[in-house]
């Protein structure tokens, strides 16, 4: 088929070894701890290692273990754009489908020159027990785009996200596969994504993606849900270690959708933002920093620097600071080996997806942080995506406090279901929440078996 290339022979090959390896659960920390930085901070090893950890201690049949470890479907496509200055270019682009046991895949899509095969799988597998954490009927998958948005003119961006939709066209749809956006994305990518498969189908198809503007099928309060939603369990865990919202000191990295919103809605119910980091620079005020103030000057200057409400720190260091509440809300792997020790935060609040390395994790818990994992505290924008994707097939829309009454009562319920499990199971919340996730989409797969 046409721009379609599925994962070659030889890497095929190249896997087996691993993952038959894996799949026989003999998987310690003690085995764990030995990994170098570079097999650490591999997002695809990170979540095989979290998901055969989880695996074991629920001891799963190794034939569904076998099932659930691997992705469904690998897509590689290639590109090619004619640029502005009328060169041609040809940009890799992926999609993995990890699983569509309960429900039709569901992930975002990111342009990123970072990108990779590897990242793009450990994030689809990510959706799947992330959907399955919060209950809702979706599997799990990621797209991405090997480029650099901030270098692309919007035509390029716009002709390079069309032809990508274009050779996933057969892949992706309302009930096989549903895009959303993710780093280097944006509503205007899904309106894209959603014109082209309309153009395609001959009629509109608002539910193909979600994150889209409001006034072409879009939900309200979808662009604050993550943010929110990390709002909300920070509330519950505060509640669950008895600790008061006055005086809360909270540290930010990153000020991206889910940073800053995760931050104003912080503020405003009155936590103290003592700390914020970004990629150019980082703000600290032990008072507390203005969190709409600096939004205003951000708005205005492009930039958090140079804000009077806050004084310019080291941004590396920033995350070993004392505090409260520490959100990492940026990219994969800021926490690792090399500063977990560091780390002075009571609550660990996970913002980004992957953003703590496995061998950190041993040493979190020995320092006894309170982790909310990634597949729990950054649900909130696949569960009001999921809600968009309902109000576009039933063609009717809530309001924004209707969207965020019910996106608080999943986040406190399955906030509730982690904690439960981790007690009733005597394990730590990260590998809790997987244990749930993957015995949810096991009890799913056994009910529908093997089609053969």
């Amino acid at each position: 088929m046409a721009g379609e290339s599925f994962v070659p022979a030889a890497l095929r090959a190249a896997k087996k070894k691993e993952q038959d390896k894996m799949a026989t659960m003999t998987l310690e920390h003690t085995e764990v701890k030995k990994l170098t930085l570079e097999e650490e901070t591999n997002p695809w090893e990170a979540q095989a290692a979290r998901f055969d950890l989880a695996a074991e201690k629920l001891k799963l049949d190794p034939g569904i273990c076998k099932v659930l470890r691997s992705p469904a479907r690998e897509i590689i496509v290639h590109i090619p754009v004619g640029m502005d200055d009328g060169t041609i270019e040809v940009f890799t682009g992926y999609r993995v489908q990890h699983s569509i046991a309960r429900g039709p895949a569901k992930g975002g899509i990111r342009f990123s020159p970072d990108v990779s095969l590897d990242e793009v799988r450990a994030l689809a597998s990510w959706m799947t027990w992330k959907c399955a954490v919060v209950n809702i009927p979706f599997g799990g998958a990621k797209g991405g785009v090997i480029c650099d948005p901030k270098k692309m003119s919007q035509g390029e961006l716009e002709r390079m996200t069309r032809r990508y939709t274009a050779e996933l066209i057969e892949f992706i749809g309302p009930e096989k596969d549903v895009p959303a956006p993710d780093m280097g994305t944006n509503e205007q990518t899904m309106a894209w994504i959603m014109d082209t498969y309309s153009m395609h189908m001959r009629q509109t198809v608002t539910s193909v993606v979600t994150g889209k503007p409001v006034n072409i099928g879009g939900s309200r309060g979808r662009r604050e849900a993550t943010g929110r939603g990390i709002a909300v369990v920070c509330d519950q865990a505060l509640k669950a270690l008895d600790m008061p919202v006055q005086g809360c000191r909270v540290i930010v990295q990153g000020f991206g959708n889910v940073g800053s919103n995760a931050a104003k809605i912080l503020f405003d119910k009155g936590y103290t933002i003592i700390g914020l980091a970004e990629y150019d620079g980082a703000l600290s005020n032990p008072e507390g920093l203005d969190i709409g103030a600096l939004l205003e000057h951000r708005a205005k200057a492009g930039t958090i620097n140079g804000f009077a409400g806050g004084v310019a720190v080291d941004k590396s260091e920033l995350l070993t600071w004392p505090c409260e509440i520490l959100i990492p809300a940026a990219t994969e792997n800021v926490i690792t080996s090399q500063n977990a020790d560091k780390l002075q935060c009571r609550i660990l609040c996970e913002g980004a997806n992957g953003p703590t390395t496995i061998v950190a994790d041993d040493i979190l818990e020995a320092k006894g942080v309170f982790v909310i994992p990634d597949i729990l505290a950054n649900a909130g924008g696949v569960t009001t995506s999921y809600f968009e994707w309902v109000q576009d097939r039933m063609g009717y829309f809530w309001t924004e406090a209707e969207v965020n009454q019910r996106l608080e009562r999943i986040m406190i319920d399955s906030f509730d279901d982690v904690l439960s499990y981790a007690k009733s199971h005597q394990v730590n919340n990260r590998t809790a929440a997987y244990m749930l996730a993957i015995d949810r989409v096991a009890y799913t797969t056994k009910q529908r078996g093997i089609y053969a």
